[in-house]
This record gives structure tokens, sequence and C-alpha cells, in this order.
């Protein structure tokens, strides 16, 4: 069984990422609890940055480490060490370079589109999800951020049950029917809520494009937040030119909400390619009848405001699961619905060029 001592042992030789010193020289062990009826572990380690691509790798190896050493569930928490502690170390930081900006060079090739929305509720996720696959199976090279960082659930949608892994100092993303994928839920253990304020989930984004091995890409889509808080905020402003796709419901309600994060794309001189009106109507297997169970006219609505066209229109049906390769929210390609998003992404490479 774990005690303390024990997993103060198992993490005392990991290092500090800038400092180099290992975490018992700097005292980044803070506190250790041990839950032996839950068998769970819960460490507080300090260490020189936060909110970095380094945490997310420490934070891994700290995991793995715990449930290699017999626990069943870990939590993590982090915190920067004291100014009088990062003083005495200073001399073993690295000076600063020049940040390689990767996937935000302006000489990447890479298209940025990102997926929003008005609220939630609207499917964002789910088309963000299928027309990534539907633009993969075109054969582009595609990547994937979920950066609906309180609210992530595309590891889930997808049916991932894999994490990333660390090589060298780059964090390769997993890869799901062709689509390389990055999500907030790969680095919080046990579906724990996300407590942290705006300016840390500005630099874990940060870390999602710098930090990350994603090779060559054609296109990188971003499921962003719904509405227009910080985290979606932050996201416009990283990034150096992004084209938008605005999901809503037919609903005018939601068309009118939706129209708010087209104002953001546009204040932010990001170009808006289209609407994807979800949930359109529901149609009978029985009888054939359409029934438009969230009235009619939304995605028309907002396609005129933001000056822009209809991209698909989504019906209500569930993808056809699959026992052997489970991934609840995708379509499969000869679907009804495949085929909508398999028509979306050929009209946004036409459109893209």
């Amino acid at each position: 069984m774990l005690t303390e001592e024990k997993v103060r042992g198992i993490l005392k030789e990991l290092k500090d990422p800038f400092l180099h010193k290992s975490l018992e020289e700097t005292n980044g062990i803070v506190e250790v609890k041990v839950k032996p009826e839950k068998n769970h572990v819960s460490v507080k380690i300090a260490i020189a940055q936060t909110g970095t691509g380094e945490q997310m790798q420490l934070q891994m190896e700290v995991v793995n480490r715990l449930k290699e050493g017999g626990a069943d569930s870990v939590g993590i928490r982090f915190a920067e060490l004291p100014k009088e502690v990062l003083d005495q170390f200073r001399g073993s930081m690295p000076q600063e370079e020049e940040a390689d900006q990767g996937l935000l060079s302006p000489n990447s090739k890479t298209q940025f589109i990102a997926i929003a929305s008005g609220k939630g509720g609207v499917g964002k996720s789910t088309v963000a999800v299928n027309f990534a696959i539907a633009l993969a199976r075109q054969g582009k090279r595609v990547g994937l951020v979920d950066a609906d960082i309180y609210g992530f659930s595309v590891p889930d949608m997808m049916g991932i049950l894999k994490r990333p892994v660390v090589r060298g100092e780059k964090i390769i993303p997993v890869d799901r029917f062709g689509v390389k994928v990055i999500s907030m839920g790969f680095f919080v253990e046990d579906n724990a809520p996300v407590v942290w304020r705006g300016p840390m989930l500005g630099k874990m984004l940060n870390s999602f494009f710098n930090e990350v091995e994603w090779g060559e890409l054609d296109y990188l889509v971003l499921d962003l937040p719904p509405g227009t808080g910080d985290v979606a905020l932050d996201l416009h402003t990283m990034l150096p030119s992004s084209k938008e796709i605005i999901v809503t419901t037919p609903h005018p309600t939601a068309a009118f909400v939706a129209a708010r994060a087209g104002a953001m794309a546009i204040k932010t001189e990001h170009e808006i390619i289209g609407v994807v009106e979800n949930m359109s109507y529901f149609e009978s297997k029985t009888t054939g009848e359409k029934e438009y169970v969230f009235g009619k006219g939304g995605g028309d609505k907002l396609a005129e405001e933001l000056l822009t066209e209809v991209l698909g229109r989504l019906p209500l049906q569930q993808p056809d699961w699959s026992a052997e390769d489970f991934a609840p929210s995708v379509y499969a390609a000869d679907h009804r619905l495949g085929k909508i998003y398999e028509q979306m992404a050929l009209r946004v490479i036409e459109k893209l060029g």
C-alpha cells in the first residue's frame, strides 16, 4: 500500500523542467495525501513556471509513475516555487531564446478553421469532430485541438482511450480516424473539473500550438468554447489568421446568440466561411415525414446577417455505433450525415483553395 513516504520516494528524482534539479533538491513536493480506502493519491508540486507544455509533460510522468507504484487514481495541483528558491537556482535556468512559434509562425502553411457557437448545446463539438474526420477522408493532413477547456469532450466523442506520449521535449498527439488530436481531457485525471483561471488557461492553449509535435498539417480544426468569454477571446487574438464556421440550430433565438460569436470573429479580423445548421429537422423512418422540432430559418437568418452561406443542414440522427471500434459521436463515411459532412469538407476545401 502506498504511503506518503513511498510517494515522495517515487517522485523525488523527477526534475523541475526549468531548473533541471530534482524535486527533492528544490523541495518541489509540497504536499502528499493518500486515501487508502480509495487507493487515491493527491500531490501538490511546485516548479519554476506553471501553465506550460513542460508542466503537462511532468504531469503525465507523475501520473504514470504513481500508477505504476500502485495508485488507482491521482490528483495533481501545481504551484510556482517561491522567489527565494528561484534565486538560489537561477543559474540553472537556460537563457531565453526566441521561441519557435511552430504552427503560429508567419511561415506556417497550416490553415486554421475554428468551429464556434454562441451558446452550448447546439452540437458544436460534434460538428468539429466529424468535419475534421471528413477533411481527413479527403486525404488532407488534419489536426484537431479541443480548445473547449472547461467542457472538453472530443476524446470521449471519438472513442479515444489512450493518452499522448512525450518524445524529447514535444507531446505527440493521439491519432484517431486519421486526425491528430490534442485535448485538455488528456491531462485531467478521472474527468475532474478544470478550475484554472484565465491567464493559466491561455498559457495552456499556447502550449497546444507550440509544445505539440503536429508535423506538417493542411488544416488545424479548433473546437472553440461556446460564447465570447476569455478563452475564446484568447484564441481569437492568438491565431495569426483563421477561418471560422459558426454552428447554430434552426431556432431564431439560437441564431441571434450565435451572431455574437460571428461578431467576435469579424472584430478580430477572422474570416467567417460559413454556417452549419445542426438539428435542422427529424425525419421519421416510418413515414419519411420531416418534423422541424426546433423551428425553421435560424441558419439562413444567421448566414444572411454574417454575409456568408449555409454549408450544411444536419438532421437529428444518431451515428451507427460499433462495439469493435466504439466512437459514440462519429458518423461513418456512408452514413447519411457522414455524406453531408463530406460535402461540407469538399465545399471548404474548394473555398480555401
